[in-house]
């Protein structure tokens, strides 16, 4: 992205953001002048009380003009606090853009085929959309606090003496153009430092989920390097933006204070030109109370925050802008049918890495039943993945419909698959809102048949009804999941991918579930954890870390060791009295017996099971 298509993207923000506050601006402008009163009020009363009070011998004139100027700043104070009220109402619309941005890009980029997930988003939506918030509120608070006391200052002055004016006006123009000047250099300098904080955030994360391979490679210190030089680059960002400060004080030198030293300096030239000393005093009043500390709060606020607002905000246009029409404008081909075909497919995580799926031939027709079996490991998970489209063959063909499952379009995905893993996912809003999720246009009676159906009707409920407020964390883990299942009933969806997503359910429960899915216009597959998941399903694949075989349930029992052995344990009944050589596990779940044990062992090293569906 270019500089001027980055400014353009900030100016679109902005601009969104103070979409429909204008009644939050005209209030806030409205207060700002009663804000300036006594800005503009203190040299021209200070003048009055000097001259026609204590000058005159009239002290309590000089004192009751003192007391309008307090009255002035009673009332500024009162304006200051309602300013603050309505910046709150243009600042908070500001954050929520810039959230729903982050998030909406944080998820395109990392759930895009081939992408890794987006770690510097993490950084961007916890540290610098705060920083951006935080920012924005102080620098308009600076930019109208530096408009409303400088206006009302050089207007008090106009009004006292214009020629006092031209003491005043070019230093103070001097001061703000050298400290625009400096500006870009300190703008780049504070990208670095952000662009620094990114790559630590990043590689920090990297690093915490990579430690136990760190250290088994004996990589410490060549990890420590990386990480350590974009600490060494964000503090030396850090330190050439300190250097700018002397910059930063010599431009408030120049603008507010020199007008101090030319006004005393001409004091003898002003007397002959009839000013009074009252007015000379005002002059000082406005210039030492009014533009030198609004022209100091201004660059130390632009200086700071000001920086990491542009900077900040830069960042996160750079990351997120652009990204929905890029997607808009590549739709994917539809698929035809739900159909899916895998065709010496091989999938590994990592080159080097023995494959989880290797070379696997897989036909499974639209309509059909299918389960996938096979001991922890085997690859189920990675199976799914490679069909739903979230992860692309290393070698070989994953097709649904016809057409490369990774390839899909998200909402093109969307609409022809659902995979329900077994974490389910239940967000807070209304029932209604978590059950149509995947289909917004579903009717309450189309969300409480499915409902209905699945055996969640009772737990609909229970909840308080579709329009009732879900709390996720007070649900059970199998309560979430039945309710993301009749998200996935309904969805228009017609192929179905249950990847262990009834495993918190009874084997009652899960078998209204399987039914219901089953008898559900489309195919269905389910990642099976019981044998009467297999036993439901037309056809059973037994995947065997990288090697697979298909057929009946009857047919793996005649054919499959493997089979055999997992039917084995999964039939093991419960036993209060632990036979010899069998048990019960820590968690109450009956242990199967040793020989059977024995038997998935010798099934797993010999890996006998050469054939593929």
């Amino acid at each position: 992205m270019t500089r001027a298509e980055r400014r353009a993207a900030m100016r679109r923000l902005v601009r969104s953001s103070l979409r429909g506050r204008g009644p939050a601006l005209r209030r806030l402008v409205a207060w700002s002048f009663v804000q300036a009163l006594p800005a503009f009020l203190s040299g021209l009363l200070v003048a009055r009380a000097i001259d026609d009070g204590f000058l005159a011998g009239e002290t309590l004139t000089g004192l009751g003009w003192l007391g309008l100027l307090a009255l002035s700043v009673l009332a500024g104070g009162w304006a200051t606090r309602q300013t603050f009220l309505r910046l709150a109402d243009v600042v908070e619309p500001f954050r929520d853009e810039l959230v729903e941005r982050t998030v909406r890009g944080s998820l395109r980029r990392s759930t895009a085929v081939g992408a890794v997930a987006d770690g510097a988003g993490v950084a961007r939506l916890t540290q610098q959309v705060e920083i951006a918030r935080e920012a924005y509120a102080s620098v308009l608070l600076v930019v109208q606090s530096f408009v409303v006391t400088s206006a009302g200052a050089l207007l008090g002055l106009l009004a006292l003496s214009p020629i006092v004016l031209v003491l005043v006006l070019p230093p103070l123009v001097a001061g703000l153009a050298l400290f625009a000047l400096a500006l870009p250099g300190m703008a780049r300098r504070q990208r670095r430092s952000i662009l620094a904080d990114e790559q630590i955030a990043e590689s920090a994360g990297i690093v915490a989920g990579s430690m136990r391979d760190v250290t088994a490679c004996g990589a410490e210190q060549q990890v420590a390097a990386t990480v350590g030089a974009h600490i060494d680059a964000q503090a030396r960002a850090t330190h050439e933006l300190a250097r700018f400060t002397a910059l930063r004080t010599v431009a408030v030198a120049i603008g507010g204070l020199l007008p101090l030293v030319l006004i005393l300096a001409a004091g003898p030239w002003l007397l002959d030109r009839g000013l009074s000393t009252g007015a000379i005093l005002g002059a000082l009043t406005y210039v030492a109370q009014g533009v030198h500390p609004a022209l100091q709060t201004l660059v130390r606020g632009l200086g700071n925050t000001g920086l990491w607002l542009v900077v900040t905000l830069a960042r996160i246009v750079e990351e997120t802008e652009g990204l929905e029409p890029a997607r808009a404008a590549a739709p994917s081909a539809e698929p035809r049918g739900c159909d899916v075909l895998l065709r010496g497919a091989t999938f590994g995580y990592g080159r080097a890495v023995e494959p989880v799926i290797d070379d696997l031939d897989l036909a499974i027709a639209d309509g059909e039943h299918l389960a996938v079996v096979g001991p922890s490991g085997a690859g189920k998970s990675t199976l799914a993945a490679l069909i739903a489209g979230l992860v692309e063959p290393g070698h070989g063909d994953a097709l649904l419909g016809g057409v490369a499952s990774a390839a899909l379009h998200p909402a093109t995905a969307a609409r022809h698959r659902a995979l329900i893993p077994q974490q389910a996912y239940v967000f807070a809003g209304t029932l209604r809102e978590n059950l149509a999720y995947l289909r917004p246009d579903a009717s309450d009676e189309q969300l409480a048949a499915a409902a209905g159906l699945l055996g969640a009707g009772a737990l609909v409920r229970r909840l308080g009804g579709l329009g009732a407020e879900l709390d996720p964390h007070a649900l059970s883990a199998g309560e979430r999941q039945l309710l993301t299942l009749v998200r996935a009933y309904v969805a228009p969806a017609r192929l179905v991918i249950l990847d262990e997503a009834t495993c918190h359910l009874d084997p009652a429960a899960e078998a209204v579930v399987e039914r219901a899915f089953a008898e559900r216009d489309g195919s269905l597959i389910v990642i099976a954890h019981r044998i009467s998941s297999a036993l439901r399903a037309q056809r059973v694949l037994v995947l065997d870390g990288g090697r697979a075989v298909a057929g009946t349930h009857v047919e793996l029992l005649a054919g499959s060791a493997l089979y055999r052995d997992l039917v084995g344990f999964w039939d093991t009944e419960p036993r209060r009295a632990a036979a010899p050589g069998g048990g019960f596990a820590a968690n109450g779940v009956p242990a199967p017996p040793r020989g059977v044990l024995a038997r998935i062992g010798r099934a797993l090293a010999q890996r006998g099971l050469r054939a593929r569906a």
